[in-house]
């Protein structure tokens, strides 16, 4: 850890954006105009990207709607990195922070996309009715009475 030096006599005063205080110049961080460039690259992360369309987090291919899913059913990270051993703690972190720094516009995107998603379904069901029945025949046929 950077520590200034005690250039103050003692006295408490700032030195380099730091400020010193008691007989051994313990420090408290307070923001110089340096602080910028240093703690905005050492803290910028990518933990959420868009591929097609699709919210992905970091650079696997487990989407952010997954992991707010479970945010919403009250799922600790911890649990969200048992069931997703790709992701690490940090990056569910990012992710939620970056959900809940969003969340209006991703509570939209999430709404449409269950929208299309019923859609879909509801395609699908009147497209294949033929095959449904026709499987759903066989299931009956093949149960065992009793």
């Amino acid at each position: 850890m950077y520590r200034a030096g005690r250039r103050d006599g003692g006295r408490g005063r700032r030195h380099h954006g730091l400020r010193t205080s008691g007989p051994h110049g313990s420090l408290c961080r307070v923001a110089s105009p340096c602080d910028h460039w240093f703690w905005g690259n050492l803290m910028r992360r990518e933990y959420v990207r868009v591929v097609e369309g699709q919210y992905l987090v970091g650079g696997t291919r487990v989407s952010l709607d997954s992991l707010v899913y479970l945010f919403r059913e009250g799922m600790s990270a911890e649990s969200m990195v048992d069931s997703y051993p790709a992701l690490t703690l940090e990056q569910v972190h990012g992710a939620l922070a970056f959900y809940l720094g969003n969340q209006k516009e991703l509570d939209a995107y999430l709404a449409e996309g269950q929208c299309t998603a019923e859609s879909q379904h509801e395609q699908s069901r009147q497209t294949n009715a033929e095959l449904i029945a026709k499987l759903q025949r066989a299931r009956h046929a093949s149960q065992i009475p009793g």
